[in-house]
């Protein structure tokens, strides 16, 4: 898969990411179906098989159990073949989310995420919004705060993980990359598509098929998903959350046909 660029961030990525949060979390997520975390050899095949099908990108958070713990060992000795996107934010513990968007935590779970991730540098970090995406970007500390960070080299480009057209259009004004929701349910965002097309931001789509509930009347519910997505030439890539390598194959294909399909 031909790399696109991150918006104007210098980073490369694939059109698809690997989410990570099944590797790491299996309480308090929206998924259809339950599922059972896979064990460190079938989490390395999944890493592996996501490289040899050309995928770079790989997406985790704190707020994903131990995906990032588990992370840092299974991407030993491949560090240069990945871009790492994490977050901050939002903790989970217990079964329930909290958020701290201080400059003091911002600084702690940056520090602790290098730690777990066994890196010294994070490519793309962002902020996993409590659905107050105004008060987040405006009023929180947390962009100030990573602008430092990136500053310091600790993060090479941060952006936020946004819940509303609003927070996402901020968001893209204010920082390098905006997260937004986007699929054949749900088409608010489109604006923020547009903007960062226009304005040379990166930006990754998220919940592409809306969790796995996505469904259209016997069609290829994730070829149909994928044209409609990278029929807007402002996504940077979309990020898909499998343990199943056979789903994985048929998400890279799908995205190498629409994006055919659509230049």
């Amino acid at each position: 898969m031909q790399r696109r660029n991150f918006g104007s961030t210098g980073i490369e990525v694939s059109p698809i990411g690997l989410g990570t949060v099944k590797l790491g979390r299996d309480k308090g997520v929206k998924y259809p179906q339950g599922f059972t975390i896979p064990d460190d050899k079938a989490a390395s095949q999944l890493i592996n098989t996501a490289k040899d099908l050309g995928i770079n990108l790989i997406d985790t958070a704190p707020a994903y159990g131990n995906s990032e713990q588990r992370l840092g060992p299974l991407l030993k000795g491949q560090r240069n073949d990945w871009v790492i996107c994490s977050k901050v934010g939002e903790e989970y513990n217990d079964g329930l989310s909290s958020f701290d968007f201080s400059a003091k935590h911002t600084r702690f779970s940056i520090e602790r995420s290098l730690q777990r991730l066994h890196t010294d540098f994070i490519d793309i970090v962002l902020v996993h919004s409590d659905g107050d995406d105004k008060k987040v970007i405006c009023e929180e500390e947390v962009l100030n705060e990573l602008e430092k960070i990136k500053q310091e080299g600790l993060i090479r480009a941060y952006g936020v993980s946004t819940k509303t057209l609003e927070g996402g259009l901020l968001a893209a004004e204010k920082t390098d990359a905006v997260m937004a929701t986007y699929n054949l349910q749900y088409r608010d965002e489109e604006p923020i598509i547009n903007y960062c097309k226009d304005n040379n931001k990166g930006l990754f789509i998220k919940k592409a098929f809306a969790s796995g509930h996505l469904c259209n009347d016997g069609e290829d519910p994730v070829q149909q998903s994928m044209d409609f997505i990278f029929s807007h030439q402002g996504v940077s890539s979309v990020i898909v959350g499998t343990i199943n390598p056979k789903h994985l194959q048929h998400n890279v294909a799908a995205v190498t046909r629409a994006i055919k399909n659509n230049d």
